[in-house]
């Protein structure tokens, strides 16, 4: 089950790569005109993702910051967004590799953002965690579209598993 959420982790920091790269392709009026989405905007949507991801890190690793709501904006600036994204998925990506393999049923405790508190097998939070952000990404895709973006990228896993692609 490791491998599985290594490969995740891998294509996840593809993946939000190649969104960045399309958005970078728009002014930053653009990526935060408020296009009546969830979280408002393009920026609000990838805001979002690394919110929920640090928040999800935290509870996990105890580490690193766990912002309180999930409509924060962390970062107002594009390019230091795209540089805590990075970073971000760096951070997951060796935190995934750290495992050792046998745990991803040990339940893991933790906080919700309402102060309720919960419970869940690890790998079902891990599975989550990777789903939320192509959930959003396939939101963040449908807004650069219709902020003008004629081709965004593919982000289908197959786009990242097949080598030719």
């Amino acid at each position: 089950m490791q491998d599985h959420f290594v490969r995740f982790a891998a294509y996840n920091t593809w993946a939000n790569a190649r969104l960045y790269d399309a958005a970078t392709a728009l002014k930053d009026t653009e990526r935060k005109k408020d296009v009546k989405g969830y979280f408002r905007s393009l920026h609000g949507v990838l805001n979002h993702i690394l919110v929920a991801d640090r928040i999800w890190l935290h509870r996990l690793t105890g580490e690193g910051e766990a912002p309180a709501r999930l409509d924060t904006i962390l970062y107002d600036s594009f390019a230091e967004l795209r540089q805590a994204r990075e970073a971000e998925d760096a951070r997951l990506a060796a935190y995934v590799a750290s495992l050792d393999g046998s745990g991803f049923d040990t339940p893991v405790r933790y906080g919700n953002t309402r102060g309720e508190s919960k419970q869940l097998p690890l790998g079902v939070i891990l599975a989550h965690l990777f789903n939320h952000q192509t959930h959003h990404r396939g939101q963040a895709s449908h807004i650069l579209r219709q902020l003008g973006v004629n081709e965004p990228p593919s982000l289908d896993l197959l786009y990242f598993a097949l080598p030719a692609a």
